[in-house]
């Protein structure tokens, strides 16, 4: 009953002509994100972040959550007519929606992908919403050392989302925990690696750090990389080509519902995320098809599966970044930071300080899934359009927001600067394949756990063991070590095997 009362505060607040506008600017702007590929939501976020400082935090986070979530709908458009996934959540659509199209049937196949993600989508924020209220509260029973070992255990997840080297993650960890600490000490306030310059005084900008690591930096890569972009002239489909039959749905019913369960528990682990959500969706619709050898020809139901998936992993990454302030993507890494610069910090007392906003920006994601499913049946002929006129535009439009939206929120060439440098950095990290969620995590995160730590430390008189006589400290840090641990024994074992 809580719940319920919660969410109808929640759905009242939303009903606002102004909310549902950026409600739908999210949504919209989220799916073209995951049509046009090369440009990812971690980008999208980070170029529009700019646009929202000084907004309203429910309208700002309403806006930027509908980007999230709504890329993970449009990646389904160049995965079936091109087998070009916009977004790595859909890469496992290609294998039965493409063939899909070379049969004829791709409308089909964006029809049953649009409305199991409505389904998988609603699934997800069902559950959302039930697991919110009893998490919020243990928010009394976290102090300083709790929400450092939180930290710690965000710093781990974070570094392991990448796949391959751990040693570059944690080298983009530790040059952004080194950045965090140019400014004011967040204890004494005295200076600290600015060189005597008063633009470092307040530390390094975050808007700056993620619109050029995540947003011009692939911009510039692929102007250098073109060889990515593909002829888009030829794909077409008519409108009614994209509703189902009674026989598609009653065959793709039953993959919409498990996508859905899976996909959103598989999102609620930190580090797993849609991309594995759709995966392990396909592995388990072929596992129980009466036809596995059909799988990867066209089958309608490769589609709807991991489609779900994807949709309902996006909701449930919701829970781990609300209710504890843990990324499980770079997505939500860069989310994390717009929280926090709109005043707002995620984690464990977010549910019972800022309820309003809380349960404001659940029930968005109830309407943004609504109109979702509108636009992805509705303007698939728009969608395909502009993917016939993205390459010699979005360059530009993408360039021209970054540089002006950086330059608005404080009128400072600074920061122009700034964002040029890690333009270079995230160029760089690009080609090198380092990842860039643990730096800009680490960057949010850093001054703040540095303040817990320093807290901790003067509650237990300068003994660290403090860490190890708390019940929820000594959980989270053992959990933080077995993710640490995990990825290298499981290395260690593989190159066991391959010697027998």
């Amino acid at each position: 009953m809580e719940m319920l009362n919660l969410l109808g505060e929640g759905f009242a607040r939303i009903w606002d002509p102004w909310l549902l506008m950026m409600c739908f600017f999210g949504t919209f702007a989220g799916t073209l994100v995951g049509v046009l590929p090369g440009l990812g939501p971690s980008a999208a976020i980070a170029v529009l972040l700019p646009l929202t400082y000084g907004a309203d935090p429910l309208t700002a986070l309403v806006a930027l959550s509908g980007i999230y979530y709504g890329a993970m709908y449009g990646g389904t458009i160049t995965s079936v007519l091109l087998n070009v996934p916009g977004e790595s959540a859909s890469v496992v659509t290609t294998y039965d929606g493409y063939p899909m199209a070379r049969q004829g049937r791709g409308g089909a196949a964006l029809g049953v992908a649009a409305i199991g993600s409505f389904i998988a989508g609603t699934i997800g924020l069902v559950f959302l919403s039930l697991l919110a209220v009893p998490l919020s509260r243990y928010a009394l029973n976290f102090g300083p050392p709790e929400y450092f070992a939180v930290m710690v255990l965000a710093f781990v997840m974070v570094s392991t989302l990448a796949r391959g080297n751990m040693i570059k993650c944690f080298v983009a960890l530790l040059l952004g925990l080194l950045l965090s600490t140019v400014g004011q000490d967040v204890v004494s306030g005295e200076t600290r690696l600015t060189w005597g310059s008063m633009n470092l005084v307040d530390g390094v900008g975050f808007i700056p750090a993620v619109v050029g690591l995540f947003g011009l930096s692939e911009i510039i890569h692929d102007l250098i990389n073109p060889s990515q972009f593909v002829d888009n002239s030829k794909s077409k489909i008519k409108l009614r080509e994209v509703f189902l039959t009674w026989d598609d749905f009653r065959r793709t019913w039953g993959s919409m519902v498990r996508g859905g369960l899976l996909g959103f528990f598989v999102g609620v682990l930190p580090g797993a995320g849609a991309t594995i959500a759709s995966f392990l969706s396909y592995g388990l619709e072929k596992r129980i098809s009466k036809t596995p050898e059909k799988f990867g020809t066209g089958m309608i139901e490769g589609v709807a599966g991991p489609e779900s998936a994807n949709n309902a992993a996006s909701s449930g990454a919701f829970v781990p970044l609300l209710a504890l302030g843990i990324p499980g993507s770079g997505s939500t890494a860069v989310l994390i930071g717009a929280f926090i610069i709109l005043g707002i910090q995620p984690g464990p007392r977010l549910m019972t300080e800022h309820p309003d906003i809380t349960w404001g920006l659940i029930a968005s994601m109830y309407v943004g899934n609504g109109m979702l499913l509108a636009q992805n049946i509705l303007l698939v002929p728009f969608f395909i359009w502009l993917l016939r006129v993205s390459r010699n535009i979005m360059p530009v439009i993408v360039a021209t927001v970054c540089v002006v939206g950086v330059y608005s929120v404080d009128f400072s060439m600074w920061d122009v600067w700034l964002m040029l440098i890690f333009t270079a950095l995230g160029y760089i990290f690009r080609v090198a394949g380092v990842p860039g969620a643990p730096l800009v995590i680490a960057l949010v995160l850093g001054q703040s756990a540095e303040f817990a730590l320093r807290q901790s430390l003067v509650i237990s008189m300068g003994s660290a063991s403090v860490f190890f006589t708390r019940p929820i400290c000594v959980i989270v840090l053992a959990t933080a070590a077995a993710c640490l641990l995990y990825p290298l024994i499981r290395s260690k074992l593989r190159g066991l095997e391959e010697t027998e």
